[in-house]
């Protein structure tokens, strides 16, 4: 079943009752009293607070990480700065730590080279859609070897951030560039959190990556195992900016339509269905390449 993202961007009162998140918004003086709202925590995956006069009880904090709900907090710019994860979230959880710590060297290369391979042609099937030619970036898809030792990687990053927005000659990606940068930024956190959350239930450790190694970074191996799923945000990103909606500043409208994220349709193998289900394949086939039972990752394809 595909699980619920809930974003809270405005004052609320959060709590728990009879295994249900309950929802209650502050009172003005002279309005009428609001309907209070309930969800079962049972059906949601992701929960983000955005505005920073939102309370939530401890008690519920901790019924959401029991049932692997990832929780995201924001910054006073409204974009994510957080996120909360559960520590045992699956049943094997020790054997499948020790598969993933004692990795060989040789099988992360490996792993890298299918992950990049998959972002490649990713990139390529989005660039495709949009009449840009992509013979070089099919080539570089095919050429990648273990580990990516020549960086093809970069070399078709350079070439879609060149050609994705033909109404944007002059684009740059990056954290701190111009816009749409601040809607990639956004799509790419909650798309971060869904992976993280998904390598938590297949009992993984989120940190340890298979290629990202920073020290400071909590999340490495979401990081990794992200990057083929990338695309799917730029494909969002990319209709919006066309849609001739004002992106300068993160709407509502914007935010919903990048949270749909976790609802989008994706092919893994020879099924299609929403994109956080799609991911719960990605790492769980992940988790078994580190056990030896399987030698390929399952990415989805455009």
């Amino acid at each position: 079943m595909i699980k619920r993202t809930l974003n809270f961007s405005n004052p609320a009162y959060l709590s728990k009752k009879d295994n249900q998140l309950t929802i209650k918004f502050p009172i003005k003086k002279g309005e009428e009293e609001k309907e209070v709202i309930t969800i079962p925590i049972e059906d949601i995956g992701i929960v983000i607070l955005e505005n920073p006069q939102i309370t939530i009880s401890h008690s519920l904090l901790s019924t959401l990480l029991e049932n692997n709900v990832a929780v995201i907090t924001s910054d006073r710019t409204h974009h994510p700065n957080g996120l909360l994860l559960n520590l045992d979230g699956n049943t094997l959880q020790s054997e499948k730590f020790n598969a993933q710590i004692n990795a060989s060297f040789p099988l992360k290369k490996q792993l890298w080279k299918q992950t990049i391979t998959a972002k490649i042609k990713n990139q390529a099937a989005l660039l495709t859609n949009r009449d840009v030619a992509v013979r070089n970036m099919k080539t570089w898809a095919r050429k990648v070897r273990s580990g990516d030792p020549d960086n093809y990687e970069a070399r078709a990053a350079a070439y879609f951030w060149a050609n994705i927005f033909i109404d944007i000659p002059d684009f740059k990606r990056g954290r701190e560039e111009a816009e749409p940068n601040n809607l990639l930024n956004y799509g790419y956190a909650i798309l971060r959190a869904i992976v993280a959350r998904s390598l938590v239930g297949s009992g993984l450790l989120p940190t340890l990556g298979i290629h990202h190694h920073n020290k400071y970074n909590a999340y490495c191996l979401a990081d990794d195992i992200m990057e083929p799923y990338r695309p799917f945000v730029d494909s969002i990103v990319v209709e919006i900016v066309e849609s001739g909606e004002d992106f300068s500043e993160m709407s509502t409208s914007i935010k919903k339509q990048l949270l749909s994220i976790a609802t989008v349709d994706v092919t893994v193998g020879d099924k299609c269905g929403p994109l956080m289900v799609a991911m719960q394949r990605t790492t769980a086939s992940l988790a078994k390449c580190f056990q030896g039972e399987e030698r390929k990752v399952l990415y989805p394809i455009i």
